[in-house]
């Protein structure tokens, strides 16, 4: 099946979500699936600069996940939908968190700051660590202005924040790059 990527149904700066409602494209709404979207496509970035099995292999769950929490953002919430739109499960955290441990494992104990980068694949999960705060902080906002979104949502994403983090640690102990800690001045 075929279809056009263009349908020039949002040249005048609407779109519609899942529903059929039509809302701005400055809507809170699209501007948090569109920073999960983005957030997605950093994570590909990361996955695609990695070694680590293991770490890639979770970075592909990442992506489905992510692609489940947009398509949820993207919906009507006082809208009945017909389509199927997968949902995140405490699993899904359960599994961060497990991830988040092994790896810490191997780590040394975080003692200062740190500064991204030392690698450019260190780079690239610390960019998507703040993607991510931000989608966060695009979901918080929803929330805040009475608009409906699964609990979970929020949950992960704060997860799977810590888990870029440490992600962006792990690489460089995997790498042999030692944290760059941050020295005030003083």
């Amino acid at each position: 099946m075929s279809f056009k990527i263009y349908t020039k149904t949002g040249d005048k700066g609407t779109t519609s979500l899942i529903g059929g409602t039509k809302v701005p494209k400055s809507h809170l709404r699209i501007e948090a699936y569109g920073t999960v979207d983005e957030l997605n496509s950093n994570i590909g970035l990361c996955k695609d600069s990695l070694d680590d099995e293991q770490s890639r292999k979770v970075l592909q769950d990442v992506q489905w996940h992510l692609f489940s929490i947009g398509a949820a953002l993207a919906c009507d919430p006082a809208r009945e939908t017909k389509m199927h739109i997968p949902d995140i499960h405490e699993s899904d955290i359960v599994s961060l968190e497990k991830e988040i441990d092994r790896m810490n494992e191997t780590l040394p104990p975080l003692k200062h700051f740190i500064l991204p980068g030392g690698h450019s694949t260190i780079s690239y999960l610390h960019i998507a660590r703040c993607v991510c705060r931000r989608a966060e902080r695009c979901c918080v906002h929803l929330e805040t202005e009475k608009e409906k979104i699964a609990p979970l949502i929020l949950v992960y994403l704060n997860r799977l924040s810590d888990y870029l983090f440490v992600l962006a640690r792990y690489a460089g102990h995997l790498l042999k790059i030692e944290d760059i800690p941050w020295k005030p001045r003083g």
